[in-house]
């Protein structure tokens, strides 16, 4: 089973985090504007003095130049991040994940030489995938105890036109798209066949529509991307054709969870300190029974949600465990995605109520946390997906590992 003692280096890493967002983040993210949704642009210099930290490129091998975190390192800075704002935490956390995917698992020697550098020396070097397309198969979820269908559903197409390819076609609800300078791009090619490419923002044909930050359905930055007879050449193009979009990288669910994870505990922080100031009849509100076991209540759903987060991230650092069956052959991931967000809504929903009607009030906080708890309890195809995943493992029946895209997921 996994060690629950923590190394040196993720203590001092998960201090490090939890100083810089006491520091910095949270007198930012409690700000009226942010607190009532009137202004939810991203802080770019938030995001650079924590890239300097390294946690843009936290979980890039540090062969590569990164810190190489193991993924239940990368969902203890998450988790730590989240609790000061969940949409720099969704940033940094889409960037770490995809940078270990593009730049240690999917690149070419030339394709790194070429961009890595770029990617390194910028602290506003995002990165972002580009897989979903509204109106398609892809967004249905879970074709049950049925092959999927996503990659004949994709409409966005490249055709080769010499040393290039030319696309053509749209990806909506796209993270980190508004301040992605890389781009990895899901295209259809030849006879159906799904292929990747890596396109560079400042790519003729290429424009980003932001979707409305204040619109809060997702958690970071997220838009759409249109391709019009956008040129990419031929060197840029990942893998081989028609080898599919971007697996699932196993860490990323597990980041997101842990996304969730400090908003419940950002909210539970909050009721605490002021159960313990508050005073009604002679006695502070957390000597109540009632507050107290409310309280008690939320520590437990946060305690329990945490052992699956970082249970499913072990397993993805230690697939052996499930091979000599130390754990269930299931898709942790999945089950901390349905655990996690209902627990984690619940918690956020009783914080709230341990102020009483102050806990609607728009200047205060504890409303945006219901709001970002419901924003993760619904995300991507939500957590009915997940069960089926899970029904489905259940009764034996093995699909091929999901493409990557997802619709917003906080993301």
């Amino acid at each position: 089973m996994f060690n629950l003692h923590l190394s040196p280096e993720q203590l001092e890493i998960r201090d490090t985090v939890r100083d810089f967002v006491a520091r910095e983040i949270k007198p930012f993210a409690h700000k009226a504007e942010r607190l009532e949704a009137l202004d939810r642009r991203l802080p770019m210099e938030l995001l650079e003095a924590a890239s300097r930290l390294g946690l843009r490129t936290l979980a890039l091998s540090e062969e590569q130049g990164g810190a190489g975190a193991d993924h239940l390192t990368c969902c203890i800075v998450t988790e730590e991040l989240a609790a000061g704002d969940p949409d720099i935490a969704a940033t940094l956390a889409e960037t770490s994940a995809l940078g270990h995917i593009l730049f240690d698992q999917r690149m070419s020697p030339g394709q790194r030489d070429r961009f890595l550098p770029q990617f390194l020396k910028d602290d506003r070097y995002h990165l972002a995938h580009a897989g979903h397309e509204a109106g398609s198969d892809n967004a249905l979820g879970v074709n049950y105890h049925r092959p999927e269908t996503s990659e004949t559903s994709i409409k966005t197409s490249a055709v080769r036109a010499g040393n290039a390819w030319v696309v053509n076609g749209a990806k909506d609800c796209v993270i980190n798209a508004p301040l992605a300078k890389l781009i990895a791009v899901q295209a259809r090619t030849g006879a159906g066949g799904v292929s990747t490419l890596l396109v560079p923002r400042d790519t003729p044909g290429l424009s980003v529509h932001e979707h409305d930050p204040a619109g809060r359905w997702f958690h970071g930055s997220c838009g759409e991307v249109v391709f019009k007879d956008c040129r990419v050449p031929a060197e840029d193009f990942l893998g081989r054709e028609g080898q599919g979009a971007l697996a699932d990288s196993s860490d990323e669910p597990s980041q997101f969870q842990a996304l969730n994870l400090g908003i419940g505990r950002a909210a539970y922080e909050a009721a605490l300190d002021y159960a313990k100031l508050r005073v009604q009849g002679g006695r502070r509100i957390v000597e109540h029974q009632a507050i107290g076991a409310k309280l008690a209540e939320i520590a437990i759903r946060l305690e329990v949600a945490r052992s699956i987060v970082w249970q499913a991230a072990w397993a993805s650092d230690h697939p052996e465990a499930v091979a000599d069956r130390s754990l269930a052959d299931l898709p942790l991931q999945a089950v901390a995605k349905v655990f996690t967000s209902e627990a984690i809504y619940h918690a956020v929903k009783d914080a709230a109520e341990c102020f009483g009607a102050m806990g609607v009030m728009r200047d205060m906080p504890l409303q945006k946390y219901v709001h970002d708890a419901l924003v993760c309890l619904h995300s991507g195809h939500g957590a009915s997906d997940a069960k089926l995943r899970i029904a489905e493992a259940l009764a034996g029946h093995r699909r091929r590992p999901a493409a990557r895209a997802r619709v917003a997921e906080s993301t």
